[in-house]
């Protein structure tokens, strides 16, 4: 397994490195997956330095976790470029769409190229020709292409967390054709959805590009559907979810939890709740927003301007809305929540209200439904979401950008009838409860070591091979 991060971050700590858990969807969809059953996880430790500072460290947490864990070691500048710059300033804008926020500056390139190699050098002093290396996201999509220069025969896939963009997106990076032809040297390419793989194919055929049987396939990344069930329903998650209720009495809970980012569609979520209290009086006092976001970024400029934006919002939502000494319209927290928390704030949700602007998957609308173990609670979910196709029989879909739609939608969530509550939760438990991380994980890796691609239906993973110059689009 390679990921630009592992799924523990060290820091120091009185002398010695300390190992917290990682966070973020990538890291919840694959813990559970490795966890005891072998297999080597390479990635930055989160620490700028040399891997000798706290390879004792990594030694212990992987005797615990099941594993083996391996740094990559990155100087504070390959950071700053290859994570802060090409990463979050490239390649995150321009796959959701938002191509103005770039910055397409040529050191940036040159350093992702580099700390690939970095990786690549990690990967393959330990990856054998029996071999499975499977890379995770966009940072990485240069990995195959430097491990095949170094000579690897070990098989290779990749799985692209984010959305990939249209070709009149895409095309505009300078770098088009060397990052198009590093994600053809994989075996295998997985995407979230078939509008993903579709884009993928059409960038590819636009470049006009010599393919080599690559195999191309989308896979919606799953949870941990019986885990986050059953730690939902410990005793402590329970009280710290009736706690809130005390806290906000008398009113229906609309949660909102997001990492600070300008994808997530938070300021257009305010205006929408702002809308709902302006347009429908009657539902002032009756629901509460409860917004957490979680730091992220944060030595980014951008990050910090919206953090501010989001925050004058709420101020002026709660400067208009508010009844002194009674009801509050927007509950706010800007921190990281502990695992009991998150999962209390899941439970004692009425409304989970998750509109991003643009996702490759969002797993927290399946956390969400997972924890719903009462099942009366309805979920709204942006259309623009990669959960949408596979959630649609029980969300309520919205466009994140129409405030007056989502307005409607939290109205429509409140006045909904229990049965037709329970009747959608259910059904998108149920689909939730099939196809979760393992199933995930089994399709990916099928599609991966088969050699008869007819064994897998379209409803299960569908997986196209890109034979020489002929793209089945």
């Amino acid at each position: 397994m390679v990921s630009n991060r592992l799924p523990f971050s060290l820091r120091r700590a009185a002398r010695r490195w300390r190992a917290d858990p990682a966070s973020g969807g990538l890291v919840t969809a694959l813990l559970p997956v490795l966890r005891d059953r072998g297999g080597t996880w390479v990635g930055w430790s989160g620490a700028p330095g040399a891997v000798k500072q706290f390879a004792a460290a990594l030694r212990a947490v992987g005797r615990d976790a099941g594993y083996t864990l391996v740094g990559v070691p990155l100087a504070e500048a390959e950071v700053r470029d290859f994570y802060q710059g090409f990463a979050n300033e490239v390649i995150w804008p321009l796959f959701h769409d938002l191509p103005s926020l770039c910055n397409f500056e040529p050191a940036y390139w040159r350093t992702y190229c580099k700390v690939n190699r970095k990786y690549a050098k990690a990967v393959h002093a330990r990856a054998t020709a029996r071999s499975f290396v499977w890379a995770h996201d966009y940072h990485l999509m240069n990995l195959a292409a430097e491990l095949r220069l170094l000579g690897s025969r070990a098989r290779l896939g990749f799985f692209l967390h984010i959305p990939f963009p249209p070709p009149d997106i895409f095309l505009k990076l300078p770098w088009r054709r060397p990052l198009l032809q590093a994600l053809l040297k994989y075996d295998l390419v997985g995407f979230q959805t078939a509008r993903d793989r579709r884009n993928f194919l059409a960038c590819v055929q636009a470049v006009q590009l010599d393919a080599r049987g690559t195999r191309v396939g989308e896979f919606p990344i799953s949870i941990d559907f019986n885990a986050f069930m059953r730690r939902a329903a410990a005793p402590d998650v329970a009280a710290k979810a009736l706690e809130l209720h005390r806290l906000l009495p008398k009113r229906r809970l609309v949660l909102g939890i997001d990492r600070l980012d300008y994808t997530k569609g938070i300021p257009l979520r305010l205006a929408a709740f702002q809308h709902l209290l302006a347009r429908y009086p009657e539902m002032r006092g009756r629901v509460s927003l409860m917004q957490v976001v979680v730091p992220s970024r944060e030595d980014i400029p951008r990050y910090h301007q919206l953090r501010n934006e989001i925050e004058q919002l709420v101020g002026k939502i709660n400067g208009a809305y508010a009844r002194p000494g009674g009801w509050v319209p927007i509950w706010y927290e800007y921190r990281n929540l502990s695992r009991v928390e998150l999962l209390a704030y899941y439970r004692a949700a009425d409304i989970a209200l998750v509109t991003p602007l643009k996702d490759g998957m969002n797993l927290v609308a399946k956390e969400y439904c997972a924890c719903s173990i009462e099942e009366d609670c309805v979920l709204i979910l942006s259309e623009f979401a990669g959960a949408a196709p596979q959630l649609a029989a029980g969300a309520l879909l919205v466009n994140p950008y129409d405030v007056e739609g989502v307005a409607t939608a939290i109205r429509e969530a409140y006045f909904m009838p229990a049965h037709e509550r329970t009747a959608r939760m259910r059904r998108i438990r149920r689909l939730i409860r099939q196809q979760d991380v393992f199933h995930w994980v089994d399709s990916y890796l099928r599609a991966a070591i088969t050699k008869d691609l007819r064994a897998f239906p379209r409803t299960q993973a569908a997986a196209d091979e890109i034979p020489e110059m002929q793209l089945p689009l």
